[in-house]
């Protein structure tokens, strides 16, 4: 077990451990650290608790101490100067006509480097922009290329749902989405109804991917027979969040109607009876 503190730096949401190095922080503190980039200011999410060693990755760096009132109004001032970085950065990126857009500007918090955050469709040679730059701000520079997603984590977005991009506000880390997880959850295939403010597939479609593929695995398969307390019937339609059947029924005239059954009302017909009752038997072995 290891005491740690969990951090978070201006333009992430995961959090990071670092060591207090002896001192006792509180939720809120500022925090002065060593990280990839250089000395940088964080704010301290969770003050110090113990932490099994197998969530810690290695080594566990040590806080540098904890931000004093000084500390707080030179990152103050060192975050004033992003709209001036980002705009001269523009401006030079324009007089040497390179396909680059840039996102972000920001000094480490000792002013030892200035970090800007570009996006850009194919590799840039951008040598001739840093010595531009550097000239400019008297400073080193450091072009980091980031992409889409990135970009939409940095300067923020709406979502089709109206609520802040789950980049922006909760989400640590990205994971896989594929277009087969809308297919499940029966969603348009229309790539502009289902893809985020980056471009990339939403990332809100693997929330509830894992129901979707429970509840279908216990569905019977669309036009497959099914029993139902009215009689036999064709599976018409299948409602994974209602857990509901819409079967078809024809009569002897050639009519046809519709009715819809809870899930646990219908039982599979035939060799969809047997999958049906194979699956729940192993089912019913895992949860034993």
């Amino acid at each position: 077990m290891a005491i740690v503190i969990g951090v978070k730096f201006r333009t992430a949401q995961k959090i990071y451990y670092f060591d207090p190095a002896g001192e006792e922080f509180n939720d809120g503190d500022g925090v002065i650290l060593e990280s990839q980039r250089g000395v940088e200011y964080a704010k301290a999410v969770f003050g110090n608790k113990e932490v099994d060693d197998s969530e810690i990755v290695a080594p566990l760096k040590p806080v540098l101490r904890k931000a004093t009132e000084k500390d707080d109004a030179q990152n103050e001032r060192n975050l004033a100067e992003r709209d001036r970085l980002i705009r001269d950065a523009k401006r030079k990126v324009a007089d040497h006509g390179l396909p680059m857009k840039i996102v972000d500007a920001e000094y480490t918090f000792d002013r030892a480097k200035v970090i800007i955050y570009f996006t850009a469709e194919s590799r840039i040679d951008f040598r001739e922009l840093v010595r531009d730059l550097a000239g400019l701000f008297h400073n080193r520079i450091e072009l980091r290329q980031i992409y889409e997603r990135d970009d939409i984590k940095l300067r923020g977005a709406l979502a089709q749902c109206g609520r802040p991009c789950c980049c922006t506000t909760f989400l640590q880390d990205y994971e896989k989405v594929s277009i087969k997880m809308a297919k499940y959850q029966g969603l348009s295939l229309n790539p502009t109804k289902i893809s985020g403010c980056c471009g990339k597939l939403m990332c809100c479609l693997r929330y509830e991917n894992n129901y979707y593929q429970d509840m279908y695995k216990k569905m019977p398969k669309v036009n497959s027979q099914v029993e139902t307390p009215d009689g036999r019937g064709v599976v018409a339609e299948n409602d994974a969040l209602r857990a509901e059947v819409k079967v078809k029924f024809a009569d002897e005239e050639g009519g046809v109607s519709f009715k819809k059954y809870a899930l646990e009302d219908v039982r599979p017909f035939g060799k969809h009876a047997a999958q049906r009752a194979e699956a729940e038997e192993a089912e019913e072995e895992g949860d034993a």
